[in-house]
């Protein structure tokens, strides 16, 4: 087994996730088989109880692991299925340790962190290295590592230890550190300065780690003299010194990294080159010119409470990206804070008020992502009734299908104090309730989780038909509440048809308006499955509906008893703002944030994939 471990240094946000699957993706290329690891070092368990604004989506993997989001980028390059033990943390190493102490396996030892802490990181890196990740027998050939956080970081110190004595345990040859690091252009002097990524260096060297590549992020391709000092004062040799540069988007990484002959320098470092072929990057080429020549726009109004932070929507953003472009359009993707298209924000900030509705109004597409709490939920039902009524294209993905179910209940059928128990635990009609599995004293993987079976009801529904009139499908859940399957009857008996239950028959996965042209909501995730080239079926679905025709509608914009008549046209313009540097550190040049353009309420998405 080969290891190619990549790190972090100056600065957070660098891009050491696309950094690692792009790699991970050349490798590949060159006909090796590649898994991947992330390490982090907080002390949670895992990341499903950490909060959106704290660090972003929440990733689902097959076998119900809640993962780091970068575990979906490493999912999306490579096309591989992950285990919940391919993301490290501080919280499980601690936790193993701790278990084996308890139960005498130390044999009345001093349990420290060196070595029994160390020993078991390197332990745990090799035994999931071996695990299987792309539907074929035997181990990968390559692991790519990356280590979360940035070197100096102290809680990330034990694991430096580890992989510093663990790089002396696989032996030389099967080692290779790419370590990510930061070179400014200050504007008073306009000059790429290396300092920062010196200092970075010897910082590591003095942990006991010594890189093989430097992949230097900056906002411009480095200068020959640039990388001339960066390699003699880091010791590195001047043709293993990268340029990760800003791009129009993301997926022109893997090419960058490719005409810099990167796989040649790692190859050689781990003696590979005789095994290796020359990359194939071909389908990823084209796709990626695909991408940077689409023109026609499509505007997708994303309905959520996590509207300041895209992170939070990381997987579904992808997902519409590779709908997308597969239907040949440039994605914009409006934000519309849900809290902001409720009565109360008109009484307390008209403004915003009406800039969600116009948002709303102009967009082609609504799509309502999965949430927790009763926060903005009033204008998630609002978004999903001006979507039913106006015939506009819908997808409610986990709480957007419940919000969905909820609002037709008291639309529809007139039952106006319809809610979910989430919300409303005292309430006399509940059409979405707690699922009886379910804890409600613990909230760390609790929930239902993971890859579970749908079964179409109706074969020539949109769903199936876009499942390629599948008889079943596999998606990934994760939800603790359930439409209450005592309501179903009655909701369908008004035209709300359930497409797709579960093996029992008895847990609603997928809802549909069979009188509306797209009016989708579904259980579970599809975003978590939908790769470049390969889009999810339903997001795909709602791109191809918002894709019609444009027409111009005349809709009517609720408020405190007042009624105003709103002109929303769906091919309208919007401005497109200027591109800040996003979370995973790649900045677009042309206009928009890699390729996504989005309205200016700040918030931003890159185009990875």
């Amino acid at each position: 087994m080969k290891y190619v471990l990549v790190t972090g240094g100056v600065v957070s946000g660098l891009g050491k996730g696309v950094t690692a699957s792009s790699i991970g993706l050349l490798l590949q290329a060159c006909g090796l088989r590649v898994t991947s690891i992330k390490i982090d070092p907080y002390l949670n368990t895992d990341a499903g109880t950490m909060s959106p604004f704290e660090h972003g989506e929440v990733f689902v993997l097959d076998d119900g692991g809640e993962v780091d989001l970068d575990l979906g980028n490493y999912e999306r390059f490579l096309d591989i299925k992950l285990t919940r033990d391919n993301n490290i943390t501080t919280g499980k190493i601690y936790q193993s340790v701790i278990e084996k102490e308890r139960r005498g396996d130390y044999l009345g030892k001093t349990v420290q962190v060196v070595p029994h802490i160390t020993d078991a990181i390197q332990d745990w890196i090799e035994r999931v290295a071996k695990i299987p990740v792309d539907g074929k027998e035997g181990p990968a050939d390559v692991c790519v590592i990356e280590l979360g956080g940035t070197i100096g970081d102290i809680e990330s110190m034990p694991f430096i230890e580890a992989l510093g004595q663990f790089s002396y345990r696989v032996g030389p040859g099967n080692f290779c550190l790419v370590h990510v690091s930061l070179v400014p252009i200050l504007n008073v002097v306009g000059e790429q300065k290396t300092k920062p990524t010196q200092h970075s260096v010897r910082q590591l060297r003095g942990l006991g780690l010594f890189p093989n590549l430097l992949a230097c992020r900056c906002s411009k391709e480095l200068e020959a003299n640039t990388k001339a000092k960066l390699a003699q004062f880091c010791h590195v040799p001047l043709s293993n010194v990268l340029t990760l540069h800003d791009v129009p988007n993301i997926w022109h990484i893997p090419l960058l990294l490719k005409d810099q002959k990167a796989h040649e320098a790692i190859l050689k470092t781990l003696n590979l080159p005789g095994v290796a072929t020359e990359p194939n990057l071909k389908e990823w080429t084209v796709r990626t010119k695909i991408y940077d020549k689409c023109h026609e726009t499509v505007r997708i109004a994303m309905v959520g409470k996590y509207t300041g932070l895209s992170d939070a929507y990381v997987s579904v953003l992808k997902a519409l990206l590779h709908a997308s472009v597969a239907h040949n359009r440039k994605l914009i993707v409006d934000w519309v804070p849900a809290g902001d298209l409720e009565d109360d924000t008109y009484a307390e900030d008209p403004n915003a008020f009406r800039a969600a509705w116009s948002l709303l109004k102009g967009a082609n597409g609504v799509l309502v992502p999965g949430g927790f709490g009763d926060r903005g939920v009033q204008g998630k039902m609002l978004a999903a009734k001006y979507a039913r009524e106006h015939n506009v294209p819908y997808l409610g993905i986990c709480l957007g299908m419940q919000i969905a179910v909820i609002e037709f209940a008291r639309s529809v059928l007139g039952l106006h104090d319809a809610t979910s128990t989430e919300f409303d635990p005292e309430t006399k009609t509940p059409c979405v309730i707690f699922m009886p599995e379910g804890s409600k004293t613990h909230m760390g993987g609790t929930m239902r989780l993971g890859s579970r079976t749908t079964y179409f009801q109706v074969s020539d529904c949109k769903s199936a038909k876009l499942y390629g009139n599948a008889s079943s499908i596999d998606e990934r859940h994760r939800h603790r509440y359930e439409v209450n399957p005592d309501m179903v009857s009655q909701l369908e008996s008004a035209g709300l048809s359930f497409v797709g239950k579960d093996e029992t028959g008895s847990r609603m996965e997928i809802i549909e308006l069979p009188s509306h042209p797209f009016f989708i909501g579904v259980q579970f995730h599809p975003e978590f499955k939908s790769r470049p080239g390969k889009p999810s079926p339903l997001f795909s679905g709602l791109i191809e509906a918002a894709c019609e025709p444009k027409r111009t509608v005349m809709g009517t914009m609720p408020s405190n008893n007042h009624t105003k008549s709103i002109h929303g046209t769906y091919n309208g313009h919007s401005p497109i703002p200027k591109a800040h540097q996003n979370g995973n550190g790649f900045k677009s040049s042309n206009g928009s944030l890699n390729g996504i353009y989005t309205n200016a309420n700040g918030v931003y998405v890159d185009g990875s994939c």
